[in-house]
């Protein structure tokens, strides 16, 4: 059995990342997915949030997603969104800023589509500190 397969990482503007690696983590509407060679064929909505995977030589890489799918294939892994950032490319303090803001709207009404950009803006948080709590271990 392959120990890699192919991961590609797609938003709507551009391929992000398309390479072989020895696993994938991302969340799926029913939780967390770790993904490795020889998965069950699957097809699934994922949550805003991050994609972890890991290369052959054990380094690993994040990217934001802003939710989407995720099709696991005999030897092709794809994940398909919106908005597909590298985590090296994330910008605290724009995200901060685009987090202030839509809280500051969401004070003065109750609004679904601003709760979901909340939850973008969190995930895009999270995925921002991890990408740079292991870039200061690698230092």
């Amino acid at each position: 059995m392959a120990s890699q397969f192919e991961l590609n990482v797609v938003s709507a503007e551009q391929k992000i990342f398309t390479g072989q690696v020895v696993s994938v983590r991302v969340t799926g509407i029913d939780g967390e997915l770790g993904v490795y060679a020889g998965h069950t064929p699957l097809l699934t909505a994922i949550k805003p949030g991050m994609v972890k995977y890991t290369l052959s030589d054990g380094n690993e890489a994040f990217i934001y997603v802003s939710g989407g799918f995720l099709e696991v294939q005999p030897t092709v892994v794809t994940v398909l969104a919106d908005v597909a950032i590298r985590g090296e490319e994330l910008d605290q303090q724009r995200i901060l800023a685009a987090k202030r803001k839509v809280e500051e709207s969401l004070s003065k009404a109750n609004d679904v589509d601003l709760s979901a950009k909340l939850s973008r803006e969190i995930a895009k948080l999270r995925v921002y500190d991890i990408v740079n709590s292991q870039l200061s271990r690698r230092r």
